[in-house]
C-alpha cells in the first residue's frame, strides 16, 4: 500500500514536545504514528488531539527506543500499513543530572542508551525506506545543551553533543538521496523533562558537590519557571518538515541564540566566567 497522505513517526509522544508535535503534524495533514514506552499514558495526547479535531489522524503504538528489535518491527508495520514514512521525529529522551563524580555509571549508560542509541536505532530503521523513495525528513530533537555544556548536566549534555555530531554526519550522507536531517535545539521550555531531571539529581547529603548542585538547581528552576510555551517547538518542527530546503540547526527559546552566539564569539575564559557568575547570583 502506498497512499498520497504523508506519514510521520514520533518517538516519546506521551508528553512534552512529542505530544505537541504529534498533534501539530496531524493538524498539518500528516497521518501521525505517535509512539511511547507506555501506551497507558496516552490520555493527555488523546484529549489534546480530540480538542484539535485530529484524533482520527493519530495512531498510538507502544515503543521503547532501547528495544531495537521492537523499533524494526514497528517501522515495518507502519510501512506495511501505509506504504511510507515521510517524517521521523526522534524526540524520546530524558535528562540525568548530577555532578560527574556523583552519577553512577549505570545511569550514564541509561542516558546514552535512550538519548543516543535509541535515536540511531530508530534512524537506521527508517533510512532504507526514505533512501529508496529519495525523500524524507529526520528531525532530531537535541538541545542547547548539545552545543553548550553546563555544570550538573554532564550526562544529558554528553548525549546531546553526541546527537549533534551524529546528525551532522548523517545529513551529509543523506543529502545525495534527497533525505533531510535537521536538529531542533530547544532551550528552556515548559515541559516536564526538567522537573523529572530535578527530582532524579544524583547527589547525597555528604557529596562535596551538594552546595554547587543546589546553585545549579536554583538557576535551572528559575529558567524553567519563566520558560515559554512548548508549542513553539512543535510549530517549528511542522515548518521544518514541510520545507524543501531546511537548515541543519534551529536553536529555539528565550536567549538560546544569544547564549550560543556568545559561546562562539567569546574566549572560553570569558564564557566560563559568565556562567559561573550566573550560578553565584
Amino acid at each position: 500500500m502506498d497512499n498520497a497522505q504523508p506519514v510521520a513517526l514520533i518517538t516519546g509522544a506521551s508528553s512534552g514536545f512529542g505530544l505537541l508535535t504529534s498533534v501539530a503534524l496531524a493538524r498539518a495533514g500528516y497521518r501521525t504514528v505517535a509512539t511511547m514506552r507506555n501506551p497507558d499514558k496516552c490520555e493527555a495526547l488523546l484529549e489534546r488531539a480530540e480538542r484539535s479535531g485530529v484524533q482520527e489522524l493519530i495512531d498510538i503504538m507502544p515503543l521503547d527506543v532501547t528495544d531495537h528489535e521492537a523499533i524494526r518491527q514497528t517501522v515495518g508495520s507502519i510501512v506495511k500499513t501505509y506504504g511510507r514514512i515521510d517524517v521521523l521525529v526522534n524526540n524520546a529522551g530524558f535528562a540525568v543530572g548530577g555532578y560527574v563524580e556523583d552519577v553512577p555509571m549505570e545511569q550514564w549508560r541509561q542516558q546514552l542508551e535512550t538519548n543516543v542509541f535509541g535515536v540511531i536505532a530508530a534512524t537506521k530503521a527508517v533510512l532504507p525506506h526514505m533512501r529508496e523513495r529519495r525523500s524524507g525528513c529526520i528531525v532530531n530533537v537535541s538541545s542547547v545543551s548539545g552545543r553548550s555544556g553546563f555544570p550538573g548536566y554532564a550526562p544529558y549534555s554528553t548525549s546531546k553533543f553526541a546527537m549533534e555530531g551524529f546528525s551532522e554526519s548523517l545529513r551529509l550522507e543523506m543529502k545525495p538521496f534527497g533525505v533531510n536531517v535537521v536538529l531542533i535545539e530547544p532551550g528552556a521550555y515548559k515541559t516536564d523533562i526538567w522537573q523529572k531531571g530535578f527530582a532524579s539529581m544524583c547527589t547525597s547529603e555528604t557529596s562535596p558537590y551538594r552546595h554547587l548542585l543546589e546553585k545549579v538547581l536554583r538557576y535551572s528552576k528559575q529558567a524553567a519557571a519563566t520558560a515559554p510555551d512548548a508549542s513553539e517547538v512543535a510549530e517549528t518542527i511542522v515548518r521544518v518538515v514541510r520545507s524543501k530546503h531546511p537548515k541543519l540547526r534551529y536553536p529555539l527559546g528565550r536567549g538560546a541564540k544569544l547564549s550560543l552566539g556568545s559561546k562562539a564569539l567569546l574566549s572560553w575564559r570569558w564564557y566560563e566566567s559568565i556562567v559561573l557568575r550566573l550560578l553565584n547570583k
